[in-house]
């Protein structure tokens, strides 16, 4: 990856149906554990209004993965909405299958959840045994702390709050 460039780019709402076509590849390879079908058009439902806050939220970001120039994937940030819980979501992070394996998401993500003055909540599917592998190698070697956290809302997701390191 050394000779990789990597960039990730906040988009604006000109580039949503561009998410929107990325987001299929996603919903295809969660609908295992999320339980999904495809509509009668042949695509998986996108909440086009849920969609549109990633450019009008106070926030949230969709951003795009870039590397060395291509287009590799998306990470979606929201603001937690969770009653008690004052952190920004790592929402959605997908990587195309060319991509992985190289240490690319696993930089992006402890990036992200390193940067700034903010606490960040993680989640993933317990069924999801890649996704599962992958965030328990970027939270186990995180510098800041991780603490996992019970959440009522959706059972089947692990939940993990991931706190802004305290400066001595």
């Amino acid at each position: 990856m050394s000779d990789t460039t990597v960039e990730l780019i906040q988009t604006g709402p000109e580039q949503a149906e561009l998410i929107c076509n990325l987001y299929q590849f996603y919903a295809y390879e969660s609908s295992d554990w999320e339980q999904e079908d495809v509509e009668q058009d042949g695509r998986f439902y996108i909440h086009e209004e849920h969609l549109a806050r990633y450019w009008q939220e106070p926030q949230w970001s969709a951003n795009l993965l870039l590397v060395d120039g291509y287009i590799a994937g998306f990470l979606l940030i929201e603001r937690s909405e969770l009653p008690g819980i004052n952190a920004l979501e790592l929402a959605d992070l997908f990587i195309l299958k060319r991509y992985r394996r190289k240490g690319i998401g696993r930089a992006l993500a402890t990036q992200v959840l390193t940067s700034g003055e903010t606490d960040w909540l993680v989640r993933f599917y317990d069924q999801d045994e890649a996704s599962q592998a992958f965030w328990r190698s970027v939270l186990d070697n995180l510098p800041r702390p991780v603490q996992a956290i019970e959440l009522d809302d959706e059972p089947q997701l692990l939940s993990f709050l991931v706190t802004r390191a305290v400066v001595h």
